[in-house]
């Protein structure tokens, strides 16, 4: 996409982990654009670096070398606040283990990020919706997300010792 700039660039990109042996190169010199409006499937075997480019690209690690921009900004010159409000506001994830508020119930844990911003109970309808879109009914939304581990067909909550 020509004369567009890129919401997300890197620029020679470097992620290296110390390891017993010396160190494990994640990522070498990695140069990626996406533009406004692409789509972008990050596919490859395992340890190829998927998880360590997608923590890079989300604000949650930061390279060893390289520069990683956001709608123009450097990641490296924002404020832990400013990486904050960048991840509340640009990005979602989805993590391979979850990663729930395990006291907030599932429709909490939809509504938090809009909590954040400010944002009041105007918004929970919209969060029900999500949820029904994925295929959870309302007789789970006061449901803690423990009661959905494997082993609980109970349906009600599993102790939580924190």
């Amino acid at each position: 996409m020509a004369g567009i700039a890129p919401v997300i660039r890197l620029d020679e990109v470097t992620k290296v982990y110390p390891v017993p042996a010396g160190e494990a190169r994640a990522l070498d010199r990695l140069s990626l654009e996406v533009a406004p409006g692409e789509f972008l499937a990050v596919t490859g075997p395992s340890g190829s670096g998927k998880s360590t480019l997608l923590r890079l690209i989300g604000c949650l690690d930061t390279p060893t070398t390289g520069e990683i921009q956001v709608d123009g900004r450097r990641v490296r010159d924002l404020s832990d606040n400013d990486l904050s409000v960048l991840r509340r506001d640009r990005f979602g994830f989805v993590f391979q283990q979850g990663n729930l508020f395990p006291r907030l119930s599932i429709l909490e844990n939809v509504e938090f990020p809009l909590l954040l911003k400010g944002r009041k109970e105007g918004d929970r309808g919209r969060c029900r919706e999500i949820l029904r879109s994925v295929g959870l009914t309302p007789d789970l939304d006061a449901r803690l997300p423990a009661s959905f581990l494997p082993g609980n067909s109970s349906g009600r909550p599993l102790p939580v010792p924190w």
